[in-house]
């Protein structure tokens, strides 16, 4: 029991620190490419304001690309540049790189769909008062599809959560990296319960705040 302790003042709050720090700036970072993204993939569509298929293939293409490799094979996969940009491919350092390559064209595949559910009626009437595009798409499309962009990125949280857990496998750090050492490697189902539980919890808690978040904007 002392020796769980001891673990649990140490490593595992560690570990637990390690998972926020990860999920925090991979998230913030793929949020600011993710949003423009999927953005500029409503803009670009034929017939909207934008059009421009030259573009809009292209983003779709990488994006269906980068979307369709599983987690585990892109963070051997961009090794290379990975190293190139942060100088390292351990830790929570070099792990931001491949979690953001991950997330940025999932989070904006999800805004894509969110903003292309606000009403085009709404879109036309202000673009028939000749308010300008930059303007209709801060104050129309994003602010009519906030309820679901707080959804969508909720969603994008719980699976970056999972894929820093996968990280842990190669020496990222986190929660993922703890259970692999003590509950695979040594045997210590304690330390494996306690991540499990640990996940579970995070997981419930932001599903639950995303859920409740997007009620209110919603009345809004």
């Amino acid at each position: 029991m002392n020796e769980f302790l001891e673990l649990w003042g140490s490593d595992i709050w560690l570990a637990t620190i390690q998972t926020f720090q990860m999920v925090g700036i991979s998230l913030t970072i793929s949020v600011l490419i993710g949003l423009p993204l999927g953005v500029l993939l409503v803009l670009t569509r034929p017939g909207k304001a934008l059009d421009n298929k030259m573009i809009y293939n292209f983003l779709n293409v990488l994006i269906n690309i980068i979307r369709s490799i599983p987690f585990i094979i892109l963070l051997f996969f961009i090794l290379p540049f990975t190293k190139l940009i942060v100088g390292t491919s351990i830790g929570v350092k070099g792990v931001i790189v491949p979690l953001v390559v991950y997330t940025a064209p999932y989070i904006a595949r999800l805004m894509e769909t969110a903003l292309l559910e606000v009403d085009r009626g709404i879109i036309e009437a202000y673009e028939a008062m000749g308010i300008k595009t930059r303007h209709i798409i801060w104050h129309v499309l994003v602010r009519e599809a906030r309820s679901s962009i707080v959804l969508g990125l909720t969603i994008a949280t719980i699976g970056l959560i999972g894929a820093t857990a996968m990280a842990g496998l190669v020496g990222g750090g986190g929660l993922g990296d703890l259970a692999y050492r003590f509950g695979h490697l040594r045997y210590e189902v304690d330390v494996m319960y306690v991540t499990v539980i640990l996940l579970i919890i995070l997981v419930q808690g932001l599903q639950s705040l995303g859920n409740r978040l997007s009620a209110k904007l919603k009345k809004d």
